[in-house]
């Protein structure tokens, strides 16, 4: 009974090697096979602007990236010509997300807040002239407002009075905003 269960045992191990084996062999033939297809376009990075650490072309929170098809990837134009790329055209333009800006930094806004911001200088600076005179007369209602104002302010929860973003490092501690509207929230309809 032992010696049977033995054999059982290492049969099913190299079956399920074998299969693994016959898998793999598969999955890498047909990648070798489609290596070519797998590169379809490639898209440039954005030009940044150093001043505002956003893409150059950055107009209503989208900026246009050039995208590159591969080689020899053929398109057939509206009229009805075929055209094939050689890798060195531009084939289409990709948009991106980028965030307007209008001359605020987020490292000065927290620095500010951080160091005088129970004078209000955090709040003069962002465009708050009215709060940050009450802070100023109230010393940041006795220090209590410029530790509230700090962490809102460094959670980038306030921000410029225009609306605008902050001025970030392009790869620095960014926040993004999710919201639920109506085109991102879908309500099933029951029916009667």
């Amino acid at each position: 009974m032992a010696s049977r269960w033995r054999s059982l045992t290492r049969f099913r191990s190299t079956t399920q090697g074998f299969i693994l084996f016959t898998i793999s062999l598969t999955v890498i033939h047909s990648l070798g096979n489609d290596a070519d297809s797998l590169l379809k376009y490639m898209c440039k990075e954005p030009k940044i602007d150093d001043a505002t650490q956003e893409p150059e072309n950055c107009k209503d929170r989208l900026a246009w990236v050039e995208c590159l098809p591969a080689p020899n990837i053929s398109c057939r134009l509206s009229n009805g010509t075929l055209f094939k790329f050689n890798g060195e055209e531009v084939g289409f333009n990709k948009t991106i997300q980028c965030r307007n800006v209008s001359g605020y930094s987020y490292k000065v806004a927290v620095a500010l807040s951080l160091f005088l911001g129970w004078i209000g200088a955090d709040r003069f600076y962002l465009g708050y002239p009215a709060l940050g005179l009450l802070k100023f007369c109230t010393v940041g209602f006795c220090g209590i407002g410029s530790l509230v104002d700090f962490m809102l302010i460094s959670m980038q929860i306030v921000g410029p009075s225009d609306g605008s973003d902050y001025i970030v490092d392009y790869y620095g501690a960014r926040l993004t905003r999710l919201s639920i509207t109506n085109e991102t929230y879908r309500r099933t309809q029951l029916s009667p």
